[in-house]
């Protein structure tokens, strides 16, 4: 048995349901739903967020608030796999620049699935500081 399970229904088009243990959340192409590389895209910021999280704590560094996007670029050839994905972590009230930017690098490093994506994809990764 695995670590981590989801389950996904669908209809006879691409409209579906995505569910775990702890939640639920629809899945299409219509207002409201996630599309697939939304899905990708949210698994690499979370979990980049999660392990950069953890490594700043440990270097005990402090935040106020920290905003991650990803922004991606599909290849033309088929199987389109991703080219180049633009990770940004925006951090506000940051405790020490220099360090959270090392935080942020091991963050990258330690995490499974931007090293997974790094497989295909050139991956760049931006920190952004809003002191506010």
């Amino acid at each position: 048995m695995s670590d981590y399970f989801v389950s996904m229904t669908f209809n006879d088009q691409f409209k579906g349901t995505l569910e775990t243990n702890q939640a639920s959340l629809s899945i299409g192409m219509e207002q409201g739903d996630f599309r697939p590389y939304q899905l990708l895209f949210g698994a690499l910021g979370s979990c980049f967020y999660a392990t950069f999280l953890s490594v700043s704590k440990k270097m005990r560094l402090s935040f106020d608030e920290a905003i991650v996007t990803v922004d991606g670029k599909k290849r033309t050839t088929i199987p389109e796999t991703l080219e180049v994905v633009d990770l940004t972590l925006t951090i506000k009230g940051g405790s020490d620049h220099e360090k959270l930017k090392k935080a942020a690098k091991l963050g990258a490093d330690y995490c499974s699935i931007h090293e997974t994506i790094k497989q295909v994809a050139q991956i760049n990764l931006e920190v952004i500081f809003i002191n506010e």
